[in-house]
């Protein structure tokens, strides 16, 4: 019976729609998979009244919630206001001393203000962004993954990011970091599940070792 399974909910990074779990495949007689997308703010929303409104798409009691970079710091914030099994978070951060020092600069100097963010519709532009990586080579990819090209979105979630404030850890979260990320490179991270050769990307193109590590993640 599906009330027996555990419930998980996945949140994917800055700009990205759910596609880029396509291919996590969860034991369904243990696990039932929900995916979950970004919407565009109301004007003057911060990170934890999103999170709020995000709380309102989860339908099952004890759920875990897995969120991607960006996503990671939603479901920190989603996890203030229901009771989760466990948060799990990829290719993130759980403080905010883990933020890199290019995110620390742009908090005091707003420099994050300043990037041409109007050209969202550049798809290369926007995976630098989002994913930190030139994909020149993977555009078509890119274009399915990235669907999310509002401006306001864009801005906002970058803000959001830079002045994240979170300053302590949900006591159930876990957090799986690539050793070769180079949006929050692994210097900056502590106590977490490192992945041998993972990028920031790695949910995409590491789905293999998801699959195998993520029930038992989850379980223990």
């Amino acid at each position: 019976m599906s009330d027996d399974k555990i419930h998980v909910y996945f949140m994917p990074g800055m700009a990205a729609n759910p596609s880029i779990f396509k291919n996590i495949n969860l034991p369904s007689e243990k696990f039932e998979q929900h995916l979950l997308e970004w919407f565009v703010p109301r004007h003057g929303v911060d990170l934890s009244q999103y999170a709020k409104e995000m709380v309102k798409k989860i339908h099952h009691e004890n759920p875990v919630l897995i969120g991607v970079s960006f996503g990671g710091l939603l479901v920190q914030e989603m996890a203030r206001f229901l009771k989760v099994r466990k948060v799990i978070v990829v290719s993130s951060v759980k403080h905010e001393s883990e933020l890199p020092k290019r995110m620390l600069f742009a908090k005091y100097t707003k420099v994050h203000k300043l990037l041409p963010t109007g050209l969202v519709n550049n798809v290369e532009l926007l995976a630098k962004y989002a994913f930190g990586e030139t994909v020149t080579k993977r555009l078509e990819l890119y274009e399915e993954y990235l669907s999310i090209r509002d401006k306001y979105y864009i801005d906002w979630s970058l803000d959001q990011m830079v002045n994240w404030r979170q300053t302590y850890c949900p006591e159930s979260l876990v957090h799986i970091h690539g050793e070769k990320d180079a949006v929050f490179p692994i210097g900056n991270i502590k106590d977490c599940i490192r992945v041998k050769n993972g990028t920031h990307t790695m949910i995409i193109h590491r789905a293999k070792w998801f699959n195998e590590q993520l029930p038992t993640i989850i379980l223990k």
